[in-house]
C-alpha cells in the first residue's frame, strides 16, 4: 500500500511542480508546496478518504497551499531589496527534446506581470487558463463563489494583458536579436544597441540585496543602452557567455566576474521590449556556482 501510494503521487509530481512554479515563480517554494501536498495526500489516504480523481484532488490542494504562500509572500516581497524577478528555469539550447519541453514553460515576461496580481487573481488565472481547472473547483480553492472566482480570473486576465511586455518572436528570432544586443553591448556601440531596443523597453535586475543590481527599473532605449554599457564597463573582465533557454526563451548564462542569467521579451519586429537580469545567487543555485 505504501509503495503504491508513493508511486501514485510521484506520477503527479511534475504536474504539481508546474502548477506551483507558475503560481509562485520560485522553484524552491514550489518544491516545498509539493512536499506539503504529499503530506496532506498521505494523511488523507491513510485516514481512509476516497479520492477518485487523484490529479484533481492534488491540484486543488496545491492551489490552496500556494494561495497561503502568495498571501505571506506579498509581505516578504514588499520588503525585498530592489526588484524581484522569478527564479529562472535554465536548460541547454542545443537539446531538441528539452526545447520541446521548454516551450510549455511560462515565460519570465508573463511571470513578472503575474506577480502584480492579487493572490486570488493569480491562482484563478493559472488554474483556469493554464491548467483548465473548472471554476467550480477554483471557487473551492479560493473559498468563494463560482461567480467570484470567475471575476478574479477576468480581472487577472485583463491586468496581465495590459501589463505584459510584448514577447511574440519565435526562439530563432529571439536568439538573433539577443546575439545582436550582446555584440553591441560588448563593443560599447550605443547606436547599434539602441537599434535592437524598443522605445519603451524596460530593464529589470534582481540582485536580492546580495550583489550589485539596479534597485529600480530602467525605462527607454537610450537609458537602457547606457545602463547596459556602463554595467559591462565595470564588469566585462573575465566573462564567458553561454547560450541557453530560459523558461523556453532565448537567454544566456554569464559567468566570471559577474554571474547572471539574462533573457528578454522580444516583439515580432525584432526589438527587445524587456530585459531581465537575474543576479541573486539564491535564485541561481540550480544553474551552478558561477565559475
Amino acid at each position: 500500500m505504501a509503495a503504491a501510494l508513493v508511486n501514485e503521487f510521484e506520477t503527479e509530481r511534475p504536474h504539481l511542480l508546474a502548477v506551483a512554479y507558475r503560481m509562485l515563480g520560485s522553484r524552491a517554494e514550489a518544491e516545498d508546496v509539493v512536499q506539503e501536498a504529499w503530506l496532506r495526500y498521505d494523511r488523507a489516504r491513510v485516514g481512509g478518504d476516497e479520492i477518485r480523481d487523484v490529479r484533481g484532488w492534488l491540484t486543488t490542494v496545491t492551489g490552496r497551499i500556494c494561495l497561503d504562500v502568495l498571501k505571506s509572500a506579498r509581505v516578504r516581497r514588499e520588503a525585498y531589496p530592489g526588484q524581484w524577478l522569478p527564479e529562472p528555469i535554465v536548460s541547454p539550447q542545443e537539446d531538441p527534446a528539452e526545447q520541446v519541453a521548454q516551450r510549455q514553460e511560462v515565460s519570465l515576461a508573463l511571470l513578472v506581470v503575474l506577480e502584480k496580481l492579487t493572490p486570488e487573481q493569480r491562482v484563478a488565472v493559472v488554474l483556469h487558463d493554464v491548467f483548465a481547472v473548472p471554476f467550480e473547483e477554483i471557487a473551492e480553492v479560493l473559498g468563494t463563489t463560482v461567480a467570484a472566482a470567475r471575476q478574479h480570473a477576468s480581472r487577472g486576465r485583463r491586468a496581465t494583458a495590459e501589463g505584459q511586455a510584448r514577447h511574440t518572436a519565435d526562439v530563432a528570432e529571439q536568439r538573433r536579436v539577443l546575439n545582436a544586443f550582446l555584440a553591441a553591448a560588448a563593443s560599447g556601440d550605443l547606436r547599434a544597441l539602441a537599434a535592437v531596443l524598443a522605445p519603451d523597453v524596460v530593464a529589470i535586475s534582481d540582485g536580492g540585496g546580495v550583489v550589485s543590481a539596479g534597485r529600480n527599473p530602467v525605462y527607454g532605449a537610450d537609458k537602457v543602452a547606457r545602463f547596459v554599457v556602463g554595467l559591462l564597463t565595470r564588469k566585462a573582465r573575465n566573462l564567458t557567455v553561454e547560450p541557453v533557454l530560459v523558461n523556453g526563451a532565448a537567454g544566456v548564462v554569464v559567468r566570471g566576474d559577474a554571474f547572471a542569467v539574462i533573457t528578454a521579451a522580444i516583439s515580432g519586429d525584432g526589438r527587445i521590449t524587456a530585459l531581465y537580469s537575474q543576479l541573486n545567487p539564491a535564485k541561481l543555485a540550480s544553474v551552478g556556482d558561477g565559475r
